[in-house]
């Protein structure tokens, strides 16, 4: 028997895990069992009364005693266990450097399939990698350079960092790193927020990549979450299919990546809009680098409102793109944003010329495929449209969903036909 504690579940419990569920939270756990520090033994004691160090690795069971895997413990949180292994844990840290250089090799080796050296992607995706808490993008520069941007969102992987950095250095022989752990999230991980280079300093923080033949600038230090969404390249080309001699609506830009994918497809007018003037700037930045000015341009404004002026000004697009950020993080607020995804399809279907296109998108894992397509079906009831689904899209292949775990299977992106 080794001497890592053990965490006994509550009758029923274990189903979600063994379905592939990555975590344990706090009230689903009857018990601990660990060993006293004073050498008298083994110990039995309730969550909160146990000794166990946050951060220590534990083994999970059901209540009869099957073993379900190894995790890393952390009381601060209500996710209490983030599960790292289905092997027992004297197995998992007999040699941590060998275990993360692996899952981060495994990751990597999935890319390859997908991706070019060249190109720019998610390398680690949290838990459907099987390293819960952990971002890692890779952005590869128009000369070549790798750049990683890292995110230590747990404490199940902060603790492995060096493990973890080791590896990313030997697998992707980065020429920098850098590290956005500016999210609120690790504060409920007891997690202080920093960031700033790891490896590279020396160099500036926004750098040009290409993708899908377009160059942007891309923010790593200020940008949103790690500067760039690399989860949306596939649908920006899919979206692009339709905008050549169009007007399109690019709101909630960002950094206006689907419409210079419009632009880019041959569109006649492109108007690309964001509440955030810093956003809009990186706008008009990637549209002069693209040399796209004549057709492009970007506008500071606040999408609900812009919508209801175009609407009042009786102005018409053929392409409206929504890629709104999530309306709602948790599930009490669905309700809320339910209102706020129909309300601007409502109008965007409204804004619409016959036979127009709606590239219609939420990010949110709360606002479920269900939710959404329902959300759409009310939208059309209530413009006095009929739509065509043409597409049912999701993120890219570098964003791998794990059974079991649905918050992996985020990202919802409808293509549609308005009449």
């Amino acid at each position: 028997m080794n001497n890592y504690a053990r965490i006994f579940l509550k009758p029923k419990e274990e189903r979600e895990i063994q379905q592939g569920f990555p975590w344990v939270f706090d009230n689903e756990i009857q018990h601990v069992k660990y060993t006293a520090s004073d050498g008298s033994g083994w110990k039995e004691a309730s969550l909160s009364e146990c000794s166990v160090k946050d951060g220590s690795g534990v083994e999970i069971f059901t209540k009869a005693g099957g073993f379900l895997g190894t995790g890393i413990i952390n009381r601060t949180s209500k996710i209490t266990i983030r599960i790292i292994s289905q092997e027992h844990a004297d197995k998992v840290f007999e040699d941590t450097k060998s275990f993360w250089e692996k899952r981060i090799r495994d990751a990597d080796s999935i890319r390859h399939l997908h991706y070019s050296k060249n190109d720019s992607y998610r390398l680690i995706f949290g838990e459907a990698d099987f390293v819960p808490g952990l971002i890692v993008e890779r952005f590869c520069s128009i000369t070549g350079d790798v750049i990683l941007v890292v995110q230590f969102l747990s404490l199940s992987c902060d603790v492995f960092r060096n493990d973890i950095l080791a590896a990313l250095e030997k697998v992707c022989s980065p020429s920098g790193i850098y590290e956005r752990d500016d999210a609120d999230i690790r504060e409920k991980e007891g997690l202080t927020e920093k960031s700033g280079w790891i490896k590279g300093g020396d160099r500036g923080t926004i750098i040009t990549i290409l993708e899908n033949g377009i160059q942007y600038d891309v923010d790593i230090a200020h940008g949103q979450k790690t500067g760039y969404f690399l989860d949306q390249k596939d649908n920006r080309r899919a979206a692009s299919v339709f905008c050549k001699g169009k007007r399109v609506l690019d709101a909630f830009t960002h950094t206006g990546a689907f419409g210079l994918n419009a632009a880019k497809a041959g569109a006649h007018e492109v108007i690309s809009v964001d509440i955030s003037q810093e956003a809009v700037d990186m706008v008009n930045r990637n549209i002069a680098l693209n040399c796209m000015g004549s057709m492009m341009k970007g506008v500071c404004g606040d999408v609900f409102e812009l919508l209801k002026k175009y609407e009042a000004d009786d102005e018409k697009f053929d392409v409206i793109i929504l890629d709104p950020p999530a309306f709602t993080k948790s599930a009490k607020m669905i309700q809320k944003a339910y209102g706020g995804y129909k309300e601007i399809n409502l109008r965007a279907m409204r804004l619409l010329n016959e036979g127009g296109i709606l590239i219609t998108c939420s990010c949110s894992y709360f606002f479920d495929s269900n939710t959404f397509y329902d959300m759409l079906m009310h939208a059309a009831m209530d413009s006095h449209k009929r739509v065509q689904i043409l597409e049912k899209r999701g993120a890219g292949s570098d964003h791998p969903v794990l059974l079991g775990y649905q918050k992996s299977e985020y990202l919802k992106c409808a293509i549609a036909r308005i009449l």
